[in-house]
């Protein structure tokens, strides 16, 4: 008989030690590496960043009241009582599409290594946390691989070596990694609605001679996607790439979570099937100006109030913030995209019309067919 196995298995994150993707300087003085993380981060001002550090201050105690101090530009003071916890900080960091740790006091997945003849005997101390290093940083001309870092990591003059002051190349180098990082995209095309309205399954309404889903399900495949068909459990639907709902009764904000519980490392395309009006350039246009560190790259009707959440690119990101607006009772996608910082694109209003009820249907099937 196998292992009891007390939880079902999920597919996990794909996370560092505390984000999706960070790296630790290892090798120098604390302000050597805060200034260089200041330097960086000004030349990557598009992407969301974060710095994990240890307080140096001796005279912290725990505080009766904990303070948040919003500034109406956006930026926050915050005095709390918190202890490090990986689960803890992978939820704080998952908005970042990077995150630099000082590695002094905090061990990243990969590492910057700086070499500072001053701190021969701190790197040696922490010489089993520098499993995958990234690149190396020379402080000054002068200075050296330690003995003990060649019987290490055999390799280590291999690695690109950069001076101090070669920010511009730190920077791009960086860059890379964020780049390297972000997700692929796969194709949702929800086909689980319930259809009242219209009494029959919208996804299968025939606007161009086959079902609408089969229809949508082509769109995305001509743009490279794997594309995955979004479905109730009671819906007989034979087709290999499904998602059957497991939030259940959550119409389209159960599907995306659906899909995000199946694979929580790409980004979702999502798709109605009671959109007729799509065309191929709009998921083009949509694809182009996709925006990875938004939550959400979405398509707004441009005289409309609201972007459409089903015709929306969901970042990894966008999971936990789901979640959390689950946990306060809502399930309303497009409450999330309003409330949100997204990327959004706006086209003409007659592509992001919805078919909701029989007249619907016969007026958009004679408007597509003429």
């Amino acid at each position: 008989m196998g292992k009891h196995q007390k939880h079902t298995k999920l597919e996990l994150r794909d996370n560092g030690n505390f984000a999706p993707n960070e790296v630790s300087f290892v090798g120098s003085k604390c302000g050597v590496i805060s200034n260089l993380v200041a330097q960086i981060s000004k030349k990557l001002a598009r992407y969301k960043l974060a710095y994990f550090d240890a307080s140096h201050n001796d005279t912290n105690t725990l505080k009766q009241l904990e303070t948040f101090t919003f500034h109406h530009k956006g930026t926050v003071n915050l005095e709390l009582n918190s202890t490090i916890n990986k689960f803890n900080q992978r939820v704080q960091f998952s908005q970042y599409d990077f995150v630099f740790i000082n590695g002094n006091h905090y061990q990243g997945a990969k590492q910057i290594l700086i070499l500072d003849n001053q701190k021969e005997a701190s790197v040696l101390k922490k010489l089993k946390n520098l499993s995958n290093i990234q690149f190396v940083i020379k402080l000054t001309d002068d200075a050296k691989y330690f003995d003990f870092l060649e019987t290490h990591n055999p390799q280590i003059k291999n690695l690109i070596c950069y001076q101090i002051d070669e920010v511009d190349k730190i920077t791009k180098h960086i860059d890379n990694l964020i780049k390297e990082k972000i997700a692929s995209v796969q194709g949702l095309v929800l086909a689980g609605g319930k259809s009242t309205r219209m009494g029959t399954d919208k996804g299968t309404l025939d606007f161009f001679g086959k079902n609408q889903r089969d229809v949508a399900i082509e769109l995305l495949q001509k743009n490279l996607l794997k594309t995955f068909l979004s479905v109730r459990s009671e819906q007989e639907i034979a087709i290999e790439n499904k998602i059957t709902d497991a939030f259940l009764g959550l119409g389209p904000f159960g599907a995306i979570c659906s899909a995000f519980q199946q694979n929580p490392n790409v980004a979702w395309l999502v798709l109605a099937t009671d959109l007729p009006f799509v065309t191929n350039e709009v998921i083009e246009k949509l694809l182009k100006h996709r925006n990875p560190s938004k939550i959400a790259t979405t398509i707004k009707g441009k005289n409309k109030e609201f972007p459409e959440p089903l015709i929306t690119i969901w970042e990894p990101k966008s999971y936990t913030i789901l979640l959390n607006y689950l946990a306060q009772g809502y399930s309303c996608p497009r409450k999330v995209l309003i409330n949100s910082d997204v990327e959004i694109i706006e086209i003409d209003d007659d592509l992001v019309r919805n078919i909701n009820t029989p007249e619907d249907f016969n007026e958009a099937k004679k408007e597509l067919n003429s």
